[in-house]
């Protein structure tokens, strides 16, 4: 239906792109304001990054009235995505605090009219890929250069961001934070998970087009990311690289287990043993990964249980539509709940947090969307003969679950940073799918 009005839009307006050099070119634009949002993405505000995101859906909305033949499509997983919509609307009407609730499904109209876009410019931009992937490889390795420079400095905490009532000078971590808005060095965890992927995503693909010396140059790249990630100290994006290492294996050994099972062995075992030798040696590096395991002898850990039983008594009492959407939305709400003196920003826990906001059918639907999304693509890894392709949603997928396991302890899934990246990867998967679709019709 809706792209029946896109047609008769179309129709009307056609002329116009056709005597319009701005239309014509409005691909180019939209590409340039996709490209600008992951470099801004590093050093500017939330709202700036916004504001050129929604340039990008503006662009895409005018195509897709102007240009014959732009339409729509929809995966089975997006229909997951429109019911997780639809459910947040009507969360958004039911929400004591409209006004709050509405800055925040703003925020949400926002990341998902970014993925519409970039899912719609991908469709017929497929080349461009690996390009979209190597600029967010790029911003993930100038934010490794800053990292190990700031460890070198031996940069002092902006706020509390470890317990160190317990640890000896030499078991304090210098917590590396980046240029990311706001200074945390949780959320440049979590843009490493993020991004690692896509490193190492282009090393793959500049192997398999026979380009080894850019390829080397983009593996080292990744390995100096994954290095920083560790600086960090967010243990939340410790379990976000386990997954990716994981993942980067799992794909791999569809290519080398058969024709070089020792040398994939070996590359497993020196990477388990390095880590472990790392962790063994490195003091604050240890007692930072032991502390995962301190439970409520760690003063984080304990601050993320109150907040996850906070959360869960808001849950039962809002469990049908939530409290509505948004983090301020949410602080407001939680002060009723809250044990005292733990005052929080969200649930900790992506899942929790959605579930408490627009209550227990959101939370079904996203995990509709994100099942039924991972199920196909990891089929798509299995059956596909097609390296270049397998590569691509190979990242998207491992990014997306590296994200999401570091989102089961962590607020920072929300940040825009992560965000975009999040909806340019499930666009990838998508495109992707898309062409298997059109390929077996």
């Amino acid at each position: 239906m809706f792209n029946k009005l896109l047609i008769f839009s179309q129709e009307k307006l056609n002329y116009l792109y056709e005597n319009s050099l701005f239309l014509q070119y409005i691909d180019k634009f939209i590409f340039i304001s996709i490209i600008a949002i992951f470099i801004t993405s590093t050093f500017l505000s939330s709202d700036v990054i916004g504001f050129l995101a929604l340039i990008t859906i503006f662009l895409t909305v005018i195509k897709l009235l102007t240009r014959k033949g732009a339409e729509l499509d929809a995966q089975s997983f997006d229909i997951w995505l429109l019911a997780y919509f639809l459910i947040v609307v009507i969360s958004l009407f039911g929400s004591t605090l409209f006004y709050l609730s509405f800055k925040g499904f703003l925020k949400t109209f926002t990341y998902l009219g970014f993925y519409i876009s970039i899912a719609n410019y991908l469709k017929d931009n497929k080349r461009h890929i690996p390009y979209i992937l190597g600029t967010i490889g790029i911003c993930v390795s100038f934010e490794s250069v800053v990292g190990l420079l700031q460890n070198f400095a031996h940069v002092s905490e902006i706020s509390t961001w470890q317990d160190v009532s317990k640890l000896n000078p030499e078991e304090v971590m210098t917590r590396v934070y980046g240029t990311l808005k706001p200074l945390n060095p949780n959320l440049l965890g979590g843009y490493f998970v993020a991004g690692v992927p896509a490193l190492f995503a282009v090393a793959a693909y500049k192997f398999s087009d026979k380009h080894y010396k850019s390829s080397l140059l983009w593996l080292c790249l990744s390995v100096l990311a994954c290095i920083t990630l560790f600086l960090t100290g967010c243990r939340g994006s410790y379990l976000g690289m386990m997954v990716i290492l994981v993942g980067i294996f799992a794909v791999s050994a569809k290519y080398l287990w058969h024709n070089y099972k020792k040398i994939y062995l070996s590359v497993i075992g020196a990477c388990v043993t390095f880590m472990t030798l790392a962790i063994l040696c490195v003091t604050s590096l240890r007692a930072r990964v032991l502390s995962i395991f301190a439970m409520r002898q760690d003063s984080s850990n304990s601050f993320r249980f109150n907040v996850y039983h906070s959360s869960w008594e808001m849950f039962k009492d809002n469990w049908l539509l939530g409290i509505g959407i948004g983090n301020q939305n949410f602080r407001e709400i939680y002060g009723l709940y809250m044990r005292t003196g733990f005052d929080a920003l969200s649930a900790y826990n992506i899942f929790l947090e959605i579930a408490v906001e627009s209550g227990i059918f959101a939370l079904v639907a996203f995990l509709g969307f994100l099942i039924t999304l991972l199920k196909n693509a990891i089929l798509f890894i299995i059956k596909s003969k097609d390296t270049g392709r397998v590569i691509f949603i190979s990242a998207a997928v491992i990014s997306i679950c590296a994200m999401l396991v570091h989102g089961l302890v962590d607020t920072v899934f929300f940040r825009p940073q992560i965000q975009f990246i999040f909806w340019t990867m499930v666009a990838i998967a998508k495109v992707e799918l898309n062409k298997t679709v059109e390929q077996t019709s």
